[in-house]
């Protein structure tokens, strides 16, 4: 047993320095931190960790290694070893690559993917702002000017510049990587590489995964054709248009909100809503960057550069790192930027609270389901739509409480389009799974763009998505391409987790319960068990897709009738004192900066950031 316990050590030390080092460089390289050396040094890196997980002759030794254990007579610590060893199997059996022509092709696709990228953040997108001037612009910039300008021109060219994107996109190299990614698929046995893709992250195949998607499809098609023909009957067919739809559908009620929502006060909300449910870090270092700024990957994300693990019982807190995309002075980047730290915030409770004897089992790619890691952030972020959290937490400059009848005017704009927006998410599934099925020949830019447009009518049943496909981030990279519909998976598991707390405590917001309770049946075993299992250990039943669809189908009646009995429920139970301890060391960063950090106390954090917020954006 000891030769196997040391081998054991020394591979979580291994991996530990292979990925610290990659997720550092990582971080330099998608912040715009970096020197000019920094994506060179990063792609070297990601080559060297991808050798790493790659490497075949480790199933070797780790069977030999679970062979003799399995044979032995074994006390709590030979049990928790073998425990261990299995986790780096099923690792390395995600990752490995016996065929040294495979390889080869995984290092082609790094190394197209690192060339891609670096040329991407030189492609200047503009758009026309709420003043009508052409400006530089971030994705989430232009999505936030379709949701909330009031001129139609100046919504529309937030449209053009996305859909420019996506043509740069596809004359630079996307098809041709695409191409190598399904030779790579194919050398390894699958298909494609949607297929090696969903069978290695979801553990299942394409058709089983679309048995589900397509059973949603179904359930919440007609709830989507309803909600359109009553928004064009009340505002005008116009307002079907790419560039119209999320402004005529929320445009309206996102500016009556945004007084509630100051960004200045995000970070303090986030903080004391984590405390009030007990949501804890496990002694994590965290370093969060939230404004916008050139040079900057224009999607939030949620890194760890060091996965926890006991290592031979001693505790090894996670090192965080996450980042948004605000722009203080835009409105509706209050509420953006409070949904980004509640997401990855959940993102980062779920990675700091894995609980296991190796870093295998807390890092965030296969065999970590994406489905089973989005359910955690995407649970959290749900809280902020909650009537009773408005009413704790949505306050204006004056401290005035949200009134009852605007939490209802944006439910009547948000309800109607929850089938709608939910099932925006089946657009890159049904888009990359045709795709990637598609010849070399066949994917040419114009093939692929009509292929875009005619998934997104099918499916959205308006002439093109305010999102356009192509535009989206996480097609251009082979961790997150064709694994979008882990999100709606995930949905599907939040709604069925929100109904288990529900019908059991009666409430959501600031429920002391749910963060142990999340952090024992969900965090704790990371992926040494299956999202099903997990979800069967907290609510007691299986992957259930149903609860999803019947919020999808709720009338705006039902919705507010919901709400109100949320908000009355607040006067059977008073508001916690948010004094639990987060367990975290979290600095606040702009770039290089320093903007805040909690060394002396949360509170002087979030009065520091405030101020900061204040004093920029006046």
């Amino acid at each position: 047993m000891q030769q196997a316990l040391t081998y054991f050590n020394a591979l979580n030390q291994d991996y530990l320095a292979v990925h610290k080092n990659k997720e550092e460089l990582f971080w330099q390289n998608y912040m715009g931190t970096g020197d000019s050396n920094v994506s060179a040094a990063y792609a070297e890196a990601e080559n060297t960790y991808k050798r790493f997980i790659a490497e075949p002759r480790r199933l070797a030794e780790l069977r030999g290694y679970i062979g003799e254990l399995e044979q032995q007579k074994r006390d709590e610590r030979g049990e928790a070893l073998l425990h261990g060893l299995r986790g780096w199997y099923r690792f390395f059996d995600c990752n490995a690559i016996e065929d040294p022509q495979a390889q080869t092709l995984l290092e082609e696709i790094i190394n197209a993917e690192a060339d891609l990228y670096s040329r991407r953040k030189q492609y200047q997108v503009t758009h026309l702002n709420a003043a009508g001037e052409r400006v530089p612009a971030s994705l989430g910039e232009l999505l936030t000017n379709q949701a909330t300008n009031d001129n139609e021109e100046y919504r529309q060219s937030s449209q053009v510049a996305l859909r420019d994107l996506e043509q740069w996109l596809l004359n630079n190299g996307l098809p041709e990587l695409i191409g190598l990614r399904n030779r790579f698929a194919r050398q390894v046995g699958y298909r494609n590489y949607f297929d090696y893709k969903v069978n290695k992250t979801e553990r299942m195949t394409p058709e089983v995964l679309f048995a589900i998607l397509d059973r949603f499809e179904e359930q919440t098609r007609e709830a989507n054709r309803r909600s359109l023909s009553e928004l064009a009957a009340k505002k005008g067919s116009s307002v079907l248009e790419p560039w119209n739809i999320r402004y005529a559908s929320a445009g309206d009620v996102t500016r009556q909100l945004d007084p509630y929502f100051p960004f200045a006060q995000s970070l303090e909300r986030w903080i004391n809503s984590f405390k009030r449910l007990h949501i804890g870090f496990g002694g994590a270092e965290m370093q969060l960057d939230l404004l916008v700024r050139a040079g900057k990957y224009e999607n939030g994300f949620m890194h760890g550069p060091i996965p926890p693990f006991y290592n031979q019982e001693q505790w090894v807190p996670a090192k965080i790192n996450f980042t948004s995309l605000a722009k203080p002075d835009q409105i509706g980047s209050g509420a953006n930027g409070l949904n980004t730290l509640f997401h990855e915030g959940g993102h980062a409770a779920h990675f700091a609270n894995i609980r296991q004897n190796a870093p295998c089992f807390s890092q965030e790619f296969p065999p970590t389901s994406m489905a089973y890691a989005e359910t955690q952030s995407m649970f959290c972020d749900s809280l902020l739509d909650d009537a009773d959290w408005l009413k704790r937490y949505a306050k204006n400059s004056s401290g005035e409480v949200i009134p009852d009848a605007l939490i209802e005017q944006s439910i009547a704009a948000r309800q109607p389009m929850r089938a709608f927006n939910e099932r925006h998410i089946l657009l890159v599934p049904y888009f990359e799974w045709a795709l990637y099925q598609w010849s070399d020949e066949e994917r040419t830019p114009e093939a692929i763009t009509a292929l875009a447009r005619e998934v997104e009518e099918r499916i959205l049943g308006i002439s093109g998505s305010p999102r356009p496909t192509l535009a989206i981030p996480h097609l251009l990279s082979m961790e997150s391409a064709c694994s979008y519909q882990g999100y709606l998976l995930a949905l599907m598991a939040v709604e069925q987790t929100r109904h288990f707390f529900l019908q059991r405590d009666g409430y959501l917001s600031d429920n002391p319960a749910i963060g142990p309770d999340l952090a024992q049946h969900y965090w704790r075993p990371g992926n040494s068990v299956s999202h099903d299992d997990t979800l069967r250990c907290l609510t007691g039943e299986g992957f259930n897709p149903d609860y999803l669809a019947r919020a999808c189908n709720q009338t705006v009646a039902q919705a507010w009738q919901n709400a109100q009995a949320a908000i009355a429920g607040l006067a059977t139970r008073s508001q916690g004192a948010a004094d639990f301890d987060l367990q975290a060391h979290i600095r606040i960063v702009d770039g290089s900066r320093v903007l805040a950090d909690n060394a002396h106390g949360d509170r002087v954090m979030c009065e520091a950031f405030a101020a900061f917020i204040h004093r920029e954006y006046p």
